[in-house]
C-alpha cells in the first residue's frame, strides 16, 4: 500500500463529498416534527433582572413555550460546572461562581441569555422572541482585563473580592530573583495577548430530541467530542449516559472553540424534553460574536536575565488572565497550565517562575482557542528574546543560537516539568533562515527604502505541547467482505481525519482507502472516545488503531495458517499478503475475513485503547517579511517561510494545509482581529465583520514549508502533531518582522494587532520626540 500508506501526499477522500454538497452539517440536520429556539439576550453588560414578563410572547400564533432559568431549576436543572483542576498559590480553591443556563437574578455580559422562545418556524420564534420583556436594573461593569483588579472597580461576582478568580503560580521563585540579581542584563517587557473571536465557517447549533422509542435524548451539536459532551448531559439531567446519545455529523471548523459546552445545548435539551419535540437552534453570526466563547486576552510584564554572554539565567513572568463572566469548562487551565509550562521555549533556561492572576470581566467566557495556552506562551517568549537580541546587539538569530537545548542533551528535563524527547532546534533555526534568504535581505529593504516603503524580518522558533487528554480509543472492524469499519472516539473539525486514519489502515493492513469507512461522532456506534483538541487525533487516535490493527493481524495470522496449512507462526504479513515463510503459498486479506466470517457477517472486530506515556513536542521556525507604507500604516506580510518538525508525518498534504491554516490564523491576530468592548457600557463593539476584521486570500503571502522531521519516541508511529504550530509561530514572527522594520524609528515593541493606526500612531509619536529633541 505504498501508494496511500503513511508519508504518502495523497489527496483528502471527503473532498469530493464536502464540495459537492454531500456534506451534513448540524444544521442539514431536520426531524419531524422540529420547532425552533430564539433566545433573549441581555443587553447590558452587568443588570438586575428585576422581572421578565412572557405573557405576549407567549400568546403569539406558533409559540409553544417561553423558558427562563426557574422552569430549569424546577426540573433540576443546575449550572455548568468548570471542570478545571486547578489550586492558587496558597493550596485553595479558585473562585467558582455558577454558570445557569439562562441567567439567574443578574446578567454578567452584554448577550448573556436570559430566557428562550419555542416555535413552530425560525421567523415565529424570533419575533416573539422581541416581545419578552425583561426589566432591567443597570449596573456598573468592568471590561477591561488589567482594570479588573484595580480597586474601586465593580464586581462581576461578590464572592470574588477585585475580581480575582485565582493567584496562580509555577516555578522556582527563589531561583529566578537569584537570577535576576545577579545578571549582567536584565530584559524587560509588557506584552498584550489581544482578545480573539475564533469564528469558524460553521457557527455553533444544535438539535434536540426526546426518542419516541426509548425516551432517550438525543443531540444532534458541532462539537469537538461526542462522549465528554454527554457525560456533562448526563450530570446536569441526572441521568446514567445511556440515557443519552450525542451525535456530531460534519464539523466546519472548531479551533477549540466547539470543545465545549455552552447554554444553547442544555436549555434546548431542556426545551424538547418538556415540549416532547425536536428543538433546533442555530447561532447567526453576530450571534456567536455574543455567545461563543472567546480567545486569549492576557496582559503579561516578563523579565529575562542573562549572563554578559548573552546566555538565559532565568525568567519571570506575570500575567493577568482575562476569563469572561463565567467559567467556562477550561477556562482556568488554558493560562496556567497549558501555556505556563511552555514559558522555557526551545531554550536553556536554568530557572523559570510565572504568576497568573485569573480575572473576571463583564465580558464573555474565555477558553482555548487554536494552540491553548501554547500561542500565547511563544508568543510572549519569542518577543521577549528577539527584543534581548536587539537590546544586546547579539540579534535574533545569534541569541536564540547561544541558548537553543542541543540534540545531544535530549531527552530534555525542562524546570517547568517537561521532558523534551526529540528535536533539532539549531537545525530549524538554519533552515528557515536559508528558506527565508534572509542573506539578501539588506538588497530587499534598500530596494523598499527607494520605493518609500519600510521593509523588515522577524523570526520565532516555537515548541508546544501535543497529544494529551488521556486515552483514546479505536475499533477495527473487518467485514466478511475484507471491508473494514474503523470506529474511534475523536472528532474531526474539517482537519482531514478519515484521510489520515484510511492511510494508516492502509498502510497496516494492505486495505485500499476506498474499502475504509471512519465512523466518528456518535455515542451509539463508538462506545468511547475522548475528542480532539490539542493536536492529539492522528498522534493518538492514530497509535490507538495502528493497535487495533496489529490485533487484527494476529487474529487473522491464525486464520490465514489453517488456510495454508501450516503453523501460525511460519506466517508473515504484508502487503495485504499472509505467506509462508520462505515459499511463494500465500492468501489474501479478503480470503481470510471471507473464511473467518463464513457467514458473510464480521470476521474481525478488535478495540484498542492508547494511552500517551508523556506529551508530544512538535517545534520549528517561522520566517515573515513584511513592508510597511509609513505614511499610512498598512502592513503587508511579503513574505513567509516556515521549518517544522512533526515527527512521523503521515500526509505531507494534509499537515502543510495545517500549517497554512493556522500561519493564516496567526497573520489574523497579529496585524487584524482585536475584541473591543465600549469601556463605560461593556459593549460589544466588534460584533460582525463590519468591524471584527479576519484575513482574506489577499493577506496571505505564499508560504515555503519545508519539514525537518524527527521521530517522537513517545507513541508507536514517532508522530508529533501538527494542527496548531502555524498560530504559534505565526504572531511572534510577524511582529518581530514589524518591529525591525520600524526600527529606524527607534521603535522597539507594538502590540497586536498592529493595525494601520496602530503603526501610524507609533511613527507619529516617533517623530513628535524627535521634533522635541
Amino acid at each position: 500500500m505504498m501508494k496511500f500508506g503513511i508519508g504518502q501526499p495523497v489527496p483528502r477522500t471527503e473532498d469530493a463529498r464536502l464540495l459537492t454538497g454531500g456534506g451534513r452539517y448540524t444544521d442539514d440536520v431536520s426531524l419531524p416534527g422540529q420547532t425552533f429556539a430564539a433566545f433573549v439576550r441581555s443587553p447590558y453588560a452587568h443588570a438586575v433582572i428585576r422581572g421578565i414578563d412572557s405573557a405576549d410572547a407567549a400568546g403569539q400564533p406558533g409559540v409553544l413555550g417561553v423558558f427562563t432559568v426557574d422552569d430549569l431549576e424546577t426540573e433540576g436543572i443546575g449550572p455548568i460546572p468548570c471542570n478545571a483542576a486547578l489550586k492558587q498559590r496558597d493550596g485553595s480553591s479558585y473562585v467558582s461562581p455558577p454558570r445557569p443556563a439562562l441567567a439567574k437574578g443578574r446578567v454578567r455580559h452584554v448577550g448573556d441569555p436570559v430566557a428562550v422562545v419555542v416555535a413552530e418556524t425560525p421567523e415565529a420564534a424570533r419575533d416573539a422572541a422581541e416581545l419578552v420583556m425583561v426589566d432591567y436594573d443597570d449596573l456598573p461593569s468592568v471590561t477591561g482585563t488589567v482594570e479588573a483588579l484595580e480597586a474601586g472597580r465593580p464586581l462581576v461576582w461578590d464572592e470574588a473580592p477585585n475580581n480575582l478568580c485565582f493567584d496562580w503560580e509555577q516555578g522556582e521563585e527563589a531561583a529566578v530573583e537569584a537570577a535576576l540579581s545577579k545578571a549582567a542584563r536584565v530584559v524587560e517587557l509588557q506584552i498584550v495577548n489581544n482578545r480573539v473571536v475564533a469564528n469558524p465557517m460553521e457557527g455553533r447549533a444544535c438539535v434536540a430530541d426526546v426518542e419516541a422509542e426509548t425516551g432517550r435524548l438525543v443531540i444532534y451539536v458541532t462539537s469537538q467530542g461526542v462522549h465528554g459532551l454527554r457525560s456533562q448531559f448526563a450530570k446536569l439531567f441526572k441521568l446514567p449516559e445511556k440515557a443519552l446519545r450525542v451525535v456530531t455529523t460534519d464539523v466546519g471548523g472548531g479551533f477549540g472553540m466547539k470543545l465545549f459546552n455552552y447554554p444553547e445545548y442544555v436549555v434546548c435539551l431542556f426545551a424538547a424534553r418538556r415540549l416532547k419535540r425536536p428543538v433546533k437552534w442555530a447561532a447567526e453570526r453576530t450571534e456567536g460574536f455574543l455567545s461563543d466563547d472567546h480567545g486569549r486576552d492576557h496582559v503579561s510584564r516578563a523579565r529575562l536575565a542573562l549572563d554578559a554572554d548573552g546566555r538565559f539565567l532565568g525568567l519571570r513572568v506575570d500575567t493577568v488572565a482575562n476569563l469572561g463572566a463565567y467559567l467556562s469548562n477550561y477556562g482556568p487551565f488554558i493560562p496556567t497550565d497549558a501555556g505556563s509550562a511552555m514559558l522555557v521555549g526551545s531554550y536553556i533556561t536554568p530557572a523559570v517562575y510565572v504568576r497568573v492572576k485569573g480575572v473576571f470581566t463583564n465580558t464573555q467566557p474565555v477558553d482555548a482557542y487554536r494552540g491553548a495556552g501554547r500561542p500565547e506562551a511563544a508568543y510572549l517568549l519569542e518577543r521577549l528574546i528577539d527584543h534581548a537580541g536587539r537590546e544586546t546587539g547579539l540579534g535574533p538569530a545569534e541569541i536564540r543560537r547561544r541558548n537553543f537545548i542541543p540534540v545531544s542533551a535530549m531527552p530534555y528535563a525542562t524546570p517547568m516539568g517537561q521532558t523534551y524527547d526529540t528535536g533539532d532546534f539549531r537545525q530549524n533555526l538554519e533552515d528557515g533562515l536559508a528558506l527565508a534568504d534572509l542573506a539578501g535581505l539588506p538588497a530587499r529593504k534598500a530596494e523598499a527604502k527607494a520605493r518609500g516603503r519600510l521593509r523588515g524580518a522577524g523570526l520565532a522558533t516555537y515548541i508546544e505541547a501535543c497529544s494529551g487528554g488521556g486515552a483514546e480509543q479505536a475499533t477495527v472492524q473487518v467485514n466478511g467482505d475484507g471491508r473494514i469499519v474503523l470506529m474511534i472516539g475523536t472528532q474531526t473539525n474539517g482537519q482531514g481525519h478519515e484521510t489520515a486514519y484510511k492511510q494508516i489502515l492502509a498502510d497496516r493492513l494492505g486495505v485500499p482507502p476506498e474499502d475504509i469507512e471512519v465512523v466518528q461522532g456518535d455515542t451509539d456506534r463508538v462506545s468511547w472516545g475522548a475528542g480532539t483538541g490539542g493536536s492529539r487525533s492522528v498522534p493518538v487516535g492514530g497509535s490507538a488503531l495502528a493497535e487495533g490493527a496489529a490485533r487484527v493481524v494476529s487474529k487473522a495470522s491464525e486464520v490465514a495458517a489453517d488456510l495454508l496449512e501450516t503453523a501460525a507462526v511460519d506466517v508473515e504479513f504484508k502487503d495485504g499478503l499472509f505467506s509462508v515463510v520462505g515459499t511463494d503459498r500465500s492468501v489474501t486479506f479478503k480470503e481470510v475475513a471471507a473464511k473467518a466470517a463464513a457467514d458473510g457477517g464480521i470476521a474481525f472486530s478488535e478495540v484498542a485503547r492508547w494511552t500517551p506515556p508523556a506529551s508530544t513536542f512538535p517545534n520549528g521556525c517561522h520566517v515573515a517579511e513584511v513592508e510597511v507604507d509609513p505614511d499610512t500604516g498598512v502592513v503587508e506580510v511579503v513574505g513567509y517561510s516556515v521549518v517544522d518538525d512533526f515527527g512521523t508525518v503521515v500526509n505531507p498534504l494534509l499537515v502543510i494545509g495545517q500549517v497554512h491554516g493556522g500561519v493564516a490564523q496567526g497573520i489574523g491576530q497579529a496585524l487584524q482581529e482585536r475584541v473591543v468592548f465600549d469601556p463605560e457600557s461593556g459593549q460589544l463593539l466588534t460584533g460582525s465583520f463590519m468591524d471584527y476584521q479576519l484575513p482574506r486570500a489577499l493577506d496571505i503571502p505564499p508560504i515555503q514549508v519545508k519539514l525537518n522531521c524527527v521521530p517522537s519516541t513517545t507513541n508507536a508511529l514517532g508522530m508529533k502533531g501538527a494542527g496548531e504550530a502555524g498560530a504559534i509561530g505565526a504572531p511572534p514572527a510577524v511582529i518581530n518582522a514589524l518591529v525591525d522594520a520600524l526600527s529606524e524609528y527607534g521603535i522597539t515593541h507594538i502590540d497586536m494587532p498592529a493595525t494601520p493606526q496602530a503603526v501610524w500612531q507609533a511613527i507619529q509619536e516617533h517623530s513628535l520626540r524627535q521634533a522635541a529633541e
